[in-house]
C-alpha cells in the first residue's frame, strides 16, 4: 500500500520508475485507473516520461480505445477492462504486477476487479504483485478484508489550485 499526497506523482512517477527497476526487469505490469479520461492522461504522460509515443513501452486500454503493441510493458486500463483480462486469463500469466490506482474511489467494478486480482493471486499465481496507491489511506479496511500489508507514506505537500 502506497499512500501520498495528491499530486506526489502516485499515478504517474510510480509506474514510471517501476519500469526501470531492475526487481521488474522483462515484467508487464496493469495499472488501473478508474476513468477513461484519467487512464488516457496517466498513460499518455509516462509516454512522455519515457520519451516515447503511446504504444510503445507504455499502453492503453479502454472499452473505447486500445492502443498497444507487442513491446508494451505497462498496460493503463479501466475497471471493466482488468475484468475481462482476467475472465479471458484468470491466471494473468502475461503480467507480473497490478497496480490498483486512486484505491480510495471505491465502485462495484473496482471491488470486483480487486476480488478476481486477489482470487488469481491466492489460486493460481503467489508471485503476482498488487500494489494499492491512494491519497486516502484505507489501510485498517484492507487489512480487515486481505490481512496484514506493507504499507509506505510518503509526505508531500499539496499545490495552491
Amino acid at each position: 500500500m502506497l499512500h501520498a499526497e495528491p499530486g506526489a506523482g502516485k499515478t504517474t512517477l510510480v509506474p514510471w520508475r517501476l519500469l526501470a527497476h531492475n526487481a521488474f526487469a522483462g515484467t508487464k505490469f496493469l495499472l488501473l485507473q478508474p476513468r477513461r479520461i484519467a487512464a488516457r492522461a496517466a498513460a499518455e504522460r509516462i509516454a512522455a516520461l519515457l520519451e516515447e509515443r503511446l504504444g510503445r513501452t507504455v499502453g492503453l486500454r479502454t472499452r473505447m480505445e486500445t492502443i498497444v503493441s507487442p513491446a508494451t510493458r505497462l498496460e493503463v486500463v479501466t475497471e471493466g477492462v482488468l475484468t475481462r483480462i482476467i475472465q479471458n486469463d484468470p491466471s494473468l500469466s502475461e503480467y507480473g504486477l497490478v497496480i490498483f490506482d486512486e484505491f480510495h474511489e471505491r465502485n462495484l467494478q473496482g471491488d470486483v476487479a480487486l476480488a478476481f486480482t486477489w482470487e488469481c493471486r491466492e489460486v493460481f499465481r503467489r508471485d503476482l504483485r498488487i500494489l494499492f496507491m491512494s491519497a486516502t489511506s484505507p489501510a485498517a479496511e484492507l487489512r480487515d478484508a486481505i490481512g496484514d500489508l506493507p504499507a509506505i507514506s510518503v509526505p508531500g505537500r499539496s499545490w495552491p489550485v
